[in-house]
């Protein structure tokens, strides 16, 4: 396997695992949750999952723009040159980013927060905001995934 193989691979398994994660979480592991648990214990196990994804998503967020720049320097010479698309991708990483932050450092401490002390109405009003947001990411990810797979 080359190496820009491999680069390219690991680009992508970072991608795979932010935008597949939410993707879980919001189509599967969510409806499931609302259909198997009472709203405390949700919170509860909310509390526990989102932790535990968010180490992945560091990776993907560290992963994936030393991987990128690596690409776009070895396939296009550098940014100046590379496709529309690559810029596109790029801008659209910032705003993935930009969202992750706002839920890793705002949001999930409060859930954290209303749930040692057992306030649930607070804890359900911040997942609602938490949902909401990884709804919006999961949005721009699938937007990444379409750009880079139409190369538009």
């Amino acid at each position: 396997m080359s190496f820009d193989a491999l680069l390219y691979t690991v680009h992508l398994l970072a991608a795979l695992i932010w935008v597949g994660g939410m993707f879980f979480a919001w189509t599967i592991l969510r409806p499931a949750a609302i259909a198997a648990l009472p709203g405390p214990q949700r919170l509860q196990l909310w509390a526990q999952v989102l932790p535990r994804f968010f180490v992945f998503v560091w990776l993907a967020v560290a992963i994936l723009p030393i991987s990128g720049v690596a690409i776009v320097r070895m396939r296009f010479s550098g940014l100046e040159t590379a496709p529309h698309y690559v810029q596109v991708m790029m801008g659209l990483y910032l705003v993935m980013v930009a969202i992750f932050l706002r839920i890793q450092t705002l949001l999930l401490p409060e859930l954290r927060k209303a749930v040692l002390a057992e306030d649930w109405p607070a804890g359900a009003a911040v997942m609602g905001t938490i949902r909401r947001w990884v709804g919006v990411n999961l949005l721009v990810g699938l937007a990444v995934v379409m750009v880079a797979g139409l190369r538009i």
